[in-house]
């Protein structure tokens, strides 16, 4: 038996096709509800954007710590982080298939300090906005490759922009973990992934374009 690994992008549960053999500590999915171990697994979360970037530079990690140590003890139990920054300071991706290894260290710093504490994870891609690259960074790193892009939106559609994503979804899934030695995608810590931080298409109020491109990436 196994479980499918859970994508959160905007208000939509969706299902990332990164299927690990059950065992004890992986939360599931169970027609309408998460579960753990056989029980219906409930939480109180909360969002802390910015650990990867604060946890980049070590005298800063103890910041992390607190907070994750404070959460654990009112009681929260889910963490919705970033696991982007694409260009600017602090990059994790500085360009298309080059990452900084500084960068990468501090979200395992992020993600052994959560294990540690009892914290599980949500680990977003990639950021509709332009704050840490998001969207808007892609489509500049397309076009300094030559690539005619219309608008930011062309995200969801073009080739060369599906596959910097793509490469990127990879890229994190696949990391072997400097702290624990445990592949990212083999952590139990991580509860979920979220394909995008607030998608949204503003030519198409539909939401076809998100969800044919949602479910493009959650099937990846």
């Amino acid at each position: 038996m196994s479980y499918t690994r859970t994508c959160i992008s905007g208000l939509f549960l969706l299902f990332l096709t990164l299927t690990c053999e059950a065992y004890s500590g992986f939360i599931g999915v169970k027609d309408t509800h998460f579960e753990l171990n056989g029980s219906p697994f409930l939480f109180n979360g909360f969002n802390s954007y910015w650990l990867m970037h604060v946890a980049a530079e070590p005298t800063e990690r103890y910041k992390v710590t607190e907070v994750l140590k404070d959460a654990s003890a009112a009681g929260l139990s889910v963490c919705r982080t970033w696991a982007f920054s694409d260009g600017g300071d602090r990059a994790l991706r500085i360009s298309p298939g080059v990452y900084d290894e500084r960068v990468f260290q501090g979200l395992d710093f992020v993600i052994s300090e959560a294990k540690k504490y009892g914290v599980r994870l949500i680990l977003s891609f990639v950021n509709q906005w332009n704050d840490f690259g998001g969207k808007a960074q892609y489509v500049q790193w397309a076009r300094n490759a030559g690539a005619y892009i219309s608008n930011d939106d062309d995200f969801y559609t073009h080739p060369l922009l599906k596959k910097y994503y793509k490469n990127h979804i990879e890229k994190v899934i696949t990391r072997l973990n400097s702290i624990t030695r445990v592949a990212y995608k083999d952590d139990p810590t991580i509860m979920a992934w979220e394909l995008m931080n607030e998608p949204r298409d503003q030519a198409d109020y539909s939401g076809k374009t998100v969800n044919v491109s949602s479910n493009s990436s959650s099937s990846f």
